[in-house]
Order: C-alpha cells, then structure tokens, then sequence
C-alpha cells in the first residue's frame, strides 16, 4: 500500500467526527432556482454543509482501497452501467437542464447523450490504459506503471453539466480513483441526479455527491486529503482553486474562462464569414465555452460582413442567459463598451418581461481595451474590430491572457499555415467555429487553465505513474 492507501484503510466511520449530530447554529442554506425563461421557482435544495463535506472526504477514502483493487475491466462494466443509466433518464435530464439554466430542450438533450457516449468511451478506453516496459539488466525486470491518484474533488459548470461531468467522472472512477463531486449552484438538481444515477453503478463510496456554492467548493479542495482536483469553470474560481491546491499539494486539472478570437480575412465570402460568426457568439446564448468572443475582420470586407451578421443578429433569438445575476453582468460589459465609443448596431438593451433574455448583440468600432474584446464575456455578444491586415488581426488575437481556443475563416493555406502555428491556443479552427474529430485533447493555455481536459490522454492526467525496479534476492 502506498501512505495515502494506509491512511484510507484505516478510516473508520468513527472518524467522521460528527456523523450523526447536525452542525450548531443555523438551519442548512437552502440554494433557490428561477426559471430563466419566466423567473418563476423552479425548485430548491439544501446546501451540504462542513460535515457533509468532511463524510464526503472519509468516505470516498475508505472506498478508494477496494476501488482500486477492482480490475479494470470491472471499473469499465461499472461505467457502461452508468451510461445505461444516462440515456434511460436523457428526458428528465434535459428537462432539469432546461429549467435550471435555459438550455434549450434539443441542446440539453444532446449533452445529455454526449455524455452517454462520453462514458462509454471511457469504459472501453480505461481497460486499455497501460504502463511501459524498460529495457534494465538481464537479470532485473523494470516497468512503469500506471495508478490510481486517490480521492478526486470534481467541480463542474452550468453551461453543459451533463457532458461535462461525465468526462471527468469517467475518467476520474475507470482509472480506480474515488470521486467526490460538486456541480454548479446554477443546476444543482441536474448535478444531483447525474452523480445519483453515476453513483448507483458503482460501488458504495466510490462516487459522492455534493450540493453547494462556491464555499462548498473551498472547503472539498482546501482539503489536504484531495489528491486531484477537476475543475471547469470560471478563471476567477480556477485561480482560488490553484491557490489552495498550492497549499495542499494536490494536483489541478482545469478549463478556465476563454477568449476566444474569430479572424476573418479578406479573401472570404463575407456573407458565410457572418453566418459562421453568429453561430459562434449567440449560439446557447453566447455561453458555450469555446463561443466566439471577438472578432477581427479585415477592412476590405468589414462594411458587407458588419450588415450581414447583423441580419443575422435580427433572425436570432437566443435561449434566455442563466439568471438575471449573469444578464447584469453582459449588460454593464455591453453599456461600457457603448460608454467607451463602440456602436450598438444591433441589440443592446435589456427588454421588457420576466426571465433573464438578452437580445443578439452586434458591437463595431470596438478597441482592445474593451471589456468586449479582453475579457469572457458570455454572452451573446459580437464585438467586431476592424483591421488593416491578416498580420495586424493575428498579432491582436494573439495578445491575450487567455488561451482557450480560436476561429480563422481564410481561404489563404499560408495564412491557415501561420494561425495554427502562432496562435497561442488549445484549439485552433480554421474555417469551422466549431466541429472536430472524436477524442481531440489540448492544454488550454494562459489563464484558460492547463492540462488534457478530455480524450485518451485524460486517463494520464487522472492516474500517477510509479517506476519499478525488481531484481532476484541472492539466497
């Protein structure tokens, strides 16, 4: 056994401390949902509190031995159960998405079957996850091998909390690790029946769920018993995350805020450069993480690009944003752009009604000190600059904190040819704002986090590889 193994071994339900007494002092906070689309309660669920956090911890520790034991071929059947469980239950699931953040239905329910399949991969790919061989002494047999990291704290978003939970989690529990997780306030009723019906697949213990705000999150990752923390979702979080993994040695896994730029070029049809630029800013209302966040068109197409994307503005109505907290936010970036000398060509103003709409926005005249064109905004908001060159517009996507992923629509290879080279991104699209072959995996760069996030190269970042050198003893 390794310590951290010991230690699990030897936690008893004693340990808890306070398993069966309620915290002093007041009731459990309570988390209230309203409807995006209307405001009208949508539903509310306690907060977990200090204790839950503690049993959460304990128990994913006293599970973790017998976990990684279980052959990998068993852990993978343990998953495709889970899957099984998902897709029996794509309706609810997409209903409670819907009702939490306003997702639309068909979109809710394609996450929820994204993260079936999400599964199912990795119920077929952790089997095969393998160590190496060394070439040592004749007499000596030397491997590397791979091993369980322990207990897991995986924190995921409200934009897609279906398919984003079941990467991580998959990978986290196929690999043998116990996995302790806390979905987004936003969703915490989606977030609780995914980890319930992931939860009945697998063995007691092995997967826990949690129910909480961002102090829920701080005290399971401020937690020295943590071995890896899983985060997506915003920088300002993943920093706080960073920071107290810093203290507890604890290894970060995160995908951060983005910035993501889109680069039009001169010799492009202006008119399918818009299209592709409205289903990149307002697709999901703008809150997609790898949405196009800015724009950069060449001057010698910007007038007919600028008139057709805002046709296509006036023909899109977004999905309502997350809540009205969320709306405040897009609205004060979009009025301090205005403030600051860009034009509203379209959108812009907060209409009328209950929910938390906002209309497709369309910024020109916008500069890179804008909130618009430096920071995530997600919304759906497209902030256009003009440039004078191709050189000029990727010297200027380039100049961010940020690394997520970026768009370029050229018909130039010599230009395609420099933008995947020189962009400082995870991701890089060339004529597609979104799109990509199955079990693609990049490190975000920047302030947009780091380490593989998704495909095979997930189960690397989820286990620790252990080196072993074996002679025969002399008798």
């Amino acid at each position: 056994m390794t310590t951290s193994q010991h230690h699990a071994a030897t936690d008893t339900g004693s340990d808890f401390g306070v398993d069966d007494r309620p915290l002093t002092g007041a009731a459990p906070r309570q988390i209230e949902i309203s409807s995006p689309h209307d405001g009208s309660p949508v539903g509310a669920l306690a907060m977990s509190t200090p204790a839950d956090v503690e049993r959460a911890i304990v128990t994913a520790r006293v599970a973790q031995p017998g976990w990684t034991r279980t052959s990998p071929a068993d852990r993978g059947a343990a998953l495709r159960r889970a899957a099984g469980a998902v897709r029996d239950n794509l309706e609810q699931l997409a209903e409670l998405n819907e009702a939490e953040t306003g997702k639309p239905r068909d979109e809710a329910r394609e996450g929820v079957l994204a993260g079936a399949g999400t599964l199912e991969q990795y119920a077929e790919l952790g089997p095969l996850h393998r160590g190496k061989t060394l070439q040592g002494d004749h007499d000596a047999t030397d491997f590397m091998i791979a091993q369980p990291r322990g207990v897991v704290a995986v924190i995921t978003p409200w934009n897609d909390p279906v398919a984003v939970a079941c990467g991580l989690l998959g990978a986290a529990l196929v690999t043998g690790n116990t996995v302790v997780h806390k979905p987004s306030e936003r969703c915490p009723r989606t977030g609780e029946l995914l980890c319930s019906l992931l939860a009945a697949a697998h063995p007691d213990g092995v997967l826990t769920g949690l129910v909480g705000d961002g102090d829920v999150g701080a005290a399971l990752t401020a937690d020295p018993r943590v071995a890896l923390i899983a985060h997506v979702g915003s920088t300002t979080a993943g920093r706080h995350i960073a920071e107290a993994a810093a203290k507890t040695g604890a290894k970060v896994l995160q995908e951060n805020g983005g910035n993501d730029p889109l680069i039009v070029d001169r010799d492009v049809h202006p008119g399918w450069a818009a299209r592709q630029a409205a289903l990149g800013a307002f697709a999901n209302a703008g809150q997609i993480c790898v949405s196009v966040e800015r724009i950069y068109v060449h001057e010698t197409v910007a007038e007919p690009f600028v008139r057709a994307l805002v046709d296509a503005a006036a023909d899109t109505r977004p999905p309502p944003l997350v809540d009205h907290r969320h709306r405040e936010q897009v609205h004060d970036a979009v009025t301090a752009a205005a403030e600051a000398g860009a034009h509203c060509e379209i959108g812009g103003a907060l209409p009328d009604g209950p929910g938390s709409h906002y209309p497709a926005t369309v910024l020109t005249g916008c500069t890179p000190s804008m909130a618009v064109m430096s920071e995530e905004i997600f919304g759906p908001i497209a902030p256009v600059r003009t440039v004078r060159s191709f050189d000029h517009a990727l010297a200027e996507a380039a100049d961010s904190g940020y690394g997520l992923a970026a768009t370029v629509l050229t018909g130039s290879m010599d230009h395609a040819q420099r933008a995947w080279r020189e962009l400082p991104v995870g991701s890089v699209k060339i004529n597609a704002v979104f799109g990509g072959a199955p079990g693609g995996a990049a490190h975000p760069r920047g302030s947009s986090g780091e380490g593989f996030g998704y495909g095979p190269e997930l189960l690397d970042e989820m286990t620790t590889t252990k080196v072993v050198h074996w002679e025969p003893p002399t008798l």
